[in-house]
């Protein structure tokens, strides 16, 4: 069974792929499980640029496929921020996710609602010897001033499907894999993956 790195600890994040792929044979490791400690300057301009940083870094000291991915939260009335500065979008260092969601609902106070915005995720495959591969992921919503939910991460506690009349933080794991970026950035990459996996 091959054996596919995901270059992130974070833990939301894995257990979202690991229940997208886990029909997939694959193997799924982390770069705790592996014990690699690699901190990669994301200092792409895009989220494509950085996705590809991570996945060629951990690729190279692991010699395994890896996937890796950027993403962010574009809200229209801040003109598409926090966007790539998503995960440090903050007044102070050491923020957290809570505090960085305060942050942007202290930005929005004065904007019009509705809060329009969207999640965009880009995912990049690595492997020896292969072309970089890339897949995409996007989904639309709205920001709202009030936190619902206790799933999730992030901003997904203010981060509503209007139609459905729920957060992403309100969402079970078998909806959200229906619905957000990453779970559609990932789905977009399976016949990538596959591919690739069938080389090896």
């Amino acid at each position: 069974m091959s054996k596919l790195l995901l270059a992130t600890n974070n833990q939301g994040k894995v257990k979202e792929i690991q229940a997208l792929l886990s029909d997939l044979p694959i193997e799924l490791v982390t770069p705790d499980s592996l014990g690699v400690e690699l901190q990669v300057d994301e200092h792409g301009q895009t989220y494509a640029e950085n996705a590809a940083l991570k996945a060629v870094a951990f690729a190279k000291v692991t010699g395994l496929i890896t996937l890796a991915d950027d993403s962010g939260l574009e809200v229209d009335a801040l003109d598409g921020l926090p966007g790539l500065h998503s995960a440090r979008f903050s007044s102070r260092p050491g923020a957290t996710d809570a505090d960085r969601r305060a942050y942007l609902l202290q930005r929005l106070q004065g904007q019009a609602r509705p809060w329009t915005a969207r999640f965009r995720c880009v995912i990049a495959l690595a492997a020896a010897d292969q072309p970089l591969q890339f897949a995409e992921g996007i989904c639309e919503g709205e920001i709202i001033p009030q936190e619902r939910g206790l799933n999730g991460f992030g901003y997904d506690p203010i981060f509503l499907f209007p139609a459905l009349g729920k957060t992403l933080a309100v969402l079970s794991m078998a909806e959200k894999n229906q619905l957000s970026h990453r779970a559609r950035a990932v789905m977009a990459a399976r016949p990538l993956l596959a591919g690739i996996v069938l080389k090896y």
